[in-house]
């Protein structure tokens, strides 16, 4: 309970006289008065008004005359003949054009409540659409008040002997509705109220002594006694829903706030209360300080109408009182067009018009109330903006007394709204850091904070020194629930020195590369960031690796090999679960890490070992920069077995096949260490036969040279003759290899004899009995080539006459056929018959159907066709130069390659007239052609 005298007093309405209309424009009531000649005067009710309500865009009035008034807002009156004597109550619907009223027609205890439809009309008045007498049993009794639901289906009528009936259905007509006692009791009923919950409709009964409700949307209506003390008339009122749509209960001592199940709050007002009103969150009462009990004032409230009374505003929510004032006889408090009217007997109207917030507000600022204007702020639902200027304002005035911890907290609530850095900067002292740490925090739990805000909050937890505060701010639950900037958090941390917390976020928040600088540049712990970069994904741990493997390599050389290994060969997070590890792992290319092992050759050559191991299909460049480990390791090496150890793995990483593509490259490792084993493998390999016989010459190992010509000289003949030209330029006794190399060049006629005597004529060691073997066997062997070539000759002669002989017979003598037999059948011949200068004859039809030509003759075509083809073939060669170069090289004989292409004619030159004017080309052709044959042609002879 509170007592009303706590309560700030505020003057939040302003009143002024409602008066007459000013032509036909129309003033809006509550507006200011006109000045001068033509102001208008005040607006004077009819007299003997007896009951008002308002709705619907006017305020209604019924007097003792049974006249029923409309006040609209343009302000002319209006009015019609509702009842022949008087009227009692009227009760006007807020969402349908419908007014109940209660009057009586006749004397003696006869109300009638009549129904009007205020849309339609009658003879010019108001549509009655339904007339019924208003007693709830066969006892007269005088109704005391009066309510209707808003969906036309329930009407309560109350009574002065205790009685309430309920009328159900469609009030609007008689034989849709349902009239029914609800409550009987031995008290006058001074309030009835319903109220909509959904599905479920309440009424509210309150008498002088009790306060009850009743549930009329079912059966059986059931009933909930609430209180034992009541009202008096017009002294209860529903509130709004801002208050939850309580039944309010004026009593002389304290207003009671009542749901339908249970009594709520209350208030200590003192006074007689004669009306009780609600109003836009408002709670209106009209007292007087006299105290007279509730039967006295429902029996005889017209004797004490002189008394001074006073109408107060209460704001329940915000505990004020909004406004007070005094007046003289109040007949009632409307509420219409946003503004109360308060009725007094002298038939003036008097306007409450509110105040707007902003005003209120300011009347609130200047007697420094903010906590009153933040309620009142959030009761008229201000918006946000709003309220955040409430709150500076409130924090400016807290900070300009000094009270800083109560001007950070107003601060804080409006984070959103108003620019941090206004606040901050009042802050920025050194006294006041635990209050920008309070801003600084709350700005970030709201997500609000930029990269600077999360550095300045860091910089007040190191400069205060609070592990426990850094460490809370820090240590969120999940990614989501971080409301700062990580990395400037990492960053902040890392230069104030709290390493292990800038640790904790790099790893909690996956900025590994922050984790890594930190454990490496700072803490130097680099067991720690080697076994990290293990446990990260694959693509993070190469990236780390490239990054930072020369620093771990040089510190901790043996596990960042072994890591590098893994992570060349099938690399998985040290983390992963082991169904995990069923799955192929991820390979790294093994090349781009041999940088890493710059200064570390021991720690390089087991890992390039293990790649050429494990993985056979790795980079070329492992198995070069393995090559060039091992020639580097066997050139420094001075110890014969080793050395020997390590020649034969340098010759078998040679033999592995593994430097085909890449052979320059592996000759020119091996040449610059003076591996001459690997030089003399690559060139063999390479099919380099005139390196091999000069690397020999230049070293005189004479054996060689002989064993390289013998091992290679069906692949390149002209090792031979090399070998002859330099035993012929050794002034040595070298008479056993060049007897060696003769031996070969005749068996196989590399040489022309006389270029063979000329090429020893420049050895002054060598005799005549050196080649006289040579120049016997070779003679020996011309002049049998000789023998054999004039026989053949003389053959070719003898064949050559004959044929001439044959062509002369067969053009100057007759030719006989004396055939009997057909060469195709083998049957006699018969005319008609075929017969060819051959000597071959054939039936007519046997050489239709086997020629193939009329000048054919069919048992000669085809041997006759060889040679034809062998003819065009020979022509279509007789310009292929190249094919004819080749042969001549190639051949041991060289002058029966010449012969050949004579006798093909491919040195007869034809001149025809559609040659081309490329005759210098061919005759430089020829001249080559021509200076090659007489070059082979000295050789063979």
């Amino acid at each position: 309970m509170a007592a009303y005298l706590q309560w700030r007093r505020f003057v939040f309405f302003d009143k002024e006289l409602v008066k007459e209309p000013l032509g036909s424009d129309g003033a809006a009531p509550g507006a200011a008065p006109a000045s001068g000649p033509a102001a208008s005067k005040f607006l004077c009710l009819p007299p003997g008004i007896t009951v008002c309500d308002s709705g619907r865009g006017s305020l209604v009035f019924g007097d003792m005359e049974g006249q029923i008034w409309f006040l609209p807002r343009s302000l002319q009156l209006t009015g019609f003949q509702a009842y022949k004597l008087r009227v009692t109550h009227l009760y006007q619907l807020k969402q349908h054009n419908i007014l109940a009223s209660v009057g009586e027609d006749e004397e003696g205890i006869n109300p009638l409540i009549k129904i009007w439809n205020l849309e339609k009309r009658d003879g010019g008045n108001p549509l009655c659409t339904r007339i019924f007498p208003a007693i709830p049993g066969t006892e007269p009794t005088v109704v005391s008040c009066l309510t209707v639901h808003e969906n036309l289906n329930f009407m309560a009528i109350g009574f002065t002997d205790g009685s309430v009936t309920l009328n159900k259905g469609d009030i609007t007509r008689d034989r849709h509705s349902k009239t029914q006692i609800l409550h009987k009791g031995s008290y006058p009923v001074t309030g009835l109220a319903f109220r909509q919950a959904g599905k479920t409709t309440h009424l509210f009964v309150v008498t002088t002594e009790n306060v009850q409700s009743y549930i009329v949307s079912g059966k059986d209506y059931p009933r909930v006694e609430l209180d034992t003390h009541g009202c008096g008339l017009r002294c209860s009122a529903l509130s709004d829903p801002s208050q939850d749509l309580q039944f309010i209960v004026a009593g002389d001592e304290c207003v009671y706030l009542y749901q339908p199940d249970e009594r709520g709050p209350c208030f200590a007002f003192e006074g007689h209360k004669l009306i009780a009103h609600w109003f836009r969150g408002y709670l209106v009462i009209v007292s007087r300080d006299r105290k007279v009990s509730p039967k006295s004032e429902f029996t005889s409230r017209d004797s004490q109408s002189s008394d001074k009374q006073i109408l107060n505003i209460y704001d329940l929510c915000n505990k004020f009182i909004a406004y007070s004032a005094v007046f003289e006889d109040v007949v009632d408090v409307l509420a219409e067009w946003g503004s109360l009217y308060v009725l007094t007997r002298d038939g003036r109207v008097h306007a409450l018009q509110e105040k707007d917030t902003q005003t209120k507000l300011e009347m609130l600022f200047k007697k420094n109330l903010f906590e009153m204007a933040i309620n009142l702020a959030k009761s008229q639902h201000l918006d946000s903006d709003g309220l955040a200027q409430i709150f500076m304002q409130y924090g400016d005035h807290l900070y300009s007394k000094g009270n800083h911890d109560g001007a950070v907290q107003q601060y804080i609530r409006t984070i959103g709204k108003l620019e941090p850095s206004y606040v901050i900067r009042k802050f920025l002292d050194a006294q006041r850091i635990h209050n920008l740490t309070a801003y600084l925090q709350t700005l970030h739990r709201q997500s609000l904070a930029n990269a600077d805000h999360t550095t300045l909050l860091l910089n007040c937890y190191t400069k205060l020194k609070d592990s426990s505060k850094l460490e809370e701010f820090i240590k969120t639950k999940s990614e989501s629930e971080v409301h700062f900037d990580v990395e400037t958090a990492i960053k902040v941390l890392r230069q104030a020195g709290y390493y292990s917390h800038a640790l904790y976020l790099a790893e909690n928040h996956a900025h590994h590369e922050w984790y890594l600088k930190i454990q490496l540049e700072d803490i130097k712990n680099y067991q720690e960031a080697l076994r990290y970069i293990g446990k990260l994904p694959f693509e993070q741990a190469e990236s780390n690796m490239k990054r930072y493997g020369k620093i771990l390599m040089h510190h901790i050389p043996e596990q960042t090999t072994q890591l590098l290994k893994g992570l060349c060969t099938d690399y998985r997070p040290s983390l992963e679960s082991q169904g995990d590890r069923e799955a192929p792992g991820c390979r790294a290319n093994s090349e781009e890490f041999i940088p890493i092992f710059a200064n570390n050759p021991r720690e390089l050559k087991a890992f390039l070992e293990h790649m050429s191991e494990v993985q056979p299909d790795s980079p070329q460049g492992i198995y070069d920069t393995l090559l060039e480990l091992r020639l580097q390791n066997w050139a420094h090496e001075e110890d014969p077995q080793v050395k020997e150890k390590l020649h034969a793995e340098a010759i078998s990483l040679l033999k592995s096949g593994r430097f085909c593509n890449v052979f320059d490259k592996a000759l020119v490792l091996c040449q610059m260490h003076d591996f001459q084993d690997g030089v003399l493998y690559l060139y063999e390999q390479g099919k380099l036969f005139q390196q091999i016989m000069h690397y020999h010459m230049q070293h005189e190992q004479y054996r060689q040279v002989i064993a390289v010509c013998e091992r290679h000289g069906e692949q390149e003949p002209s090792l031979w003759e090399q070998a002859l030209s330099y035993f012929a330029r050794k002034e040595e006794d070298c008479k056993e290899y060049v007897a060696a190399v003769l031996k070969h060049i005749e068996s196989k006629n590399l040489m022309p004899p006389l270029l063979v005597v000329q090429t020893l004529a420049h050895n002054s060691t060598a005799t005549l009995s050196v080649i006289r073997d040579y120049l016997v066997q070779k003679l020996q062997k011309q002049s049998q080539q000789i023998a054999q070539d004039e026989l053949r000759v003389r053959r070719y002669r003898e064949e050559t006459t004959r044929i001439r002989q044959e062509i002369q017979e067969l053009k100057a003598s007759p030719k006989i056929f004396q055939k009997t037999k057909c060469s195709i059948c083998n049957s006699a011949l018969e005319l008609p018959s075929v017969h060819f200068l051959c000597g071959h004859s054939f039936h007519q039809h046997c050489f239709e159907s086997y020629s193939e030509s009329d000048a054919d003759c069919p048992t000669c075509l085809p041997e006759n066709r060889k040679v034809m083809d062998m003819i065009r073939a020979q022509e279509q060669k007789r310009d292929l130069h190249d094919q004819f170069q080749h042969q001549l090289k190639c051949s041991n004989d060289s002058f029966s390659v010449i012969a050949d292409y004579f006798g093909r004619g491919v040195f007869n030159k034809l001149t025809l007239l559609t040659d081309p004017p490329t005759a210098r080309l061919t005759t430089s052709l020829e001249a080559g052609l021509q200076r090659d044959l007489l070059m082979h042609s000295r050789r063979g002879t």
